[in-house]
């Protein structure tokens, strides 16, 4: 297949195109490398450098490219930033996403695998863990953007025949996450314990998420390119993790014994959520293999390997 993979130079998207390639398909990969790294892209793939809201510089990548499966997970992802520039965070994401699908329907593309999110998309836990069917409650704006793409989506395979598969991820976390950026406290943790700093944990770390790794929802990613046609699927374990437990777990694995610092919990973000994947279960045939401490081993001697060369893995 030849797979157009939005948001590639990123850290989730970079992992999947990897797959994409060992699995010998024909991949390429449209980012304007604003939040993603030149180094993520695989060398494999033919890279365009866009923004998704920029037409005409889509509409050439398309062209060019001819992609039957259109992966997307570029976006605005910073809940932070969203709740502070909302208008921001719609014309990234909902406006650009609306811009790929109108170039992907008359360019001929097959099928859409949309990157959306379980935690931020249905807001405060009030079933927990979340099926599909949990009310839709996003407490930032970037929840909303993530939920009307959603909608759009429908709407394309509805009027125009777009096929789509939605993943609603849970936190995503894993090799390539970058500890120095707005998202992702298990790689700020892992970045700053590493260099023996106390870590920042808003509120009072009872905060609940359900942490996957990352060759998890590649899994997903590769199955749901000829399975999952018109569904909506959470990933996650179905369990929750405090960020006291991530804490206390990589201070375990790196042998730190500092505590951490707590400051006020900050707006927009979700105390309570971790995601039902019975009906990924069921439609694709996946389920999650790496365990969270395994995942953070993993994730800790890549960051070792990478970012601190001659360190030892505990």
């Amino acid at each position: 297949m030849r797979i157009l993979v939005t948001g590639g130079a990123g850290f989730i998207a970079s992992n999947v195109a990897d797959r994409y390639l060992a699995d010998g398909h024909e991949v390429a990969i449209l980012d304007d490398l604003s939040t993603g790294l030149r180094g993520n892209l695989p060398a494999r793939a033919t890279f365009f450098e866009a923004d998704i809201r920029d037409a005409a510089t889509v509409r050439r990548a398309f062209e060019t490219f001819r992609p039957e499966i259109l992966n997307h997970h570029a976006a605005q992802i910073d809940v932070r930033k969203s709740v502070d520039k909302p208008g921001f965070d719609a014309e990234v994401n909902v406006l650009g996403s609306i811009n790929l699908l109108e170039i992907a329907a008359a360019s001929g593309v097959k099928k859409i695998i949309y990157a959306s999110t379980g935690g931020a998309l249905y807001g405060e836990g009030r079933q927990l863990p979340a099926t599909e069917d949990h009310p839709i409650h996003p407490e930032s704006p970037y929840g909303a953007s993530k939920h009307a793409t959603e909608d759009y989506i429908y709407l394309y395979r509805l009027n125009r025949g777009l096929d789509f598969t939605v993943l609603r991820y849970p936190n995503v976390f894993g090799p390539r996450q970058n500890p120095h950026g707005e998202a992702g406290v298990n790689a700020i943790f892992i970045g700053l314990l590493c260099e023996g700093k106390r870590p920042t944990i808003f509120g009072d770390g009872n905060a609940v998420r359900d942490y996957l790794y990352v060759d998890d929802v590649v899994e997903a990613n590769v199955l749901a390119l000829t399975k999952g046609s018109g569904e909506i699927m959470n990933l996650g374990w179905g369990k929750g993790v405090s960020v006291n437990d991530v804490f206390h777990a990589l201070a375990r694995i790196l042998d730190f014994h500092e505590p951490p610092v707590y400051a006020p919990a900050r707006p927009g973000e979700v105390q309570k959520i971790y995601l039902d994947a019975s009906r990924a279960r069921r439609v694709l045939g996946w389920q999650p293999r790496v365990d969270f401490e395994a995942g953070l081993r993993r994730t800790v001697e890549w960051y070792r390997s990478t970012q601190v060369p001659n360190a030892k893995t505990t």
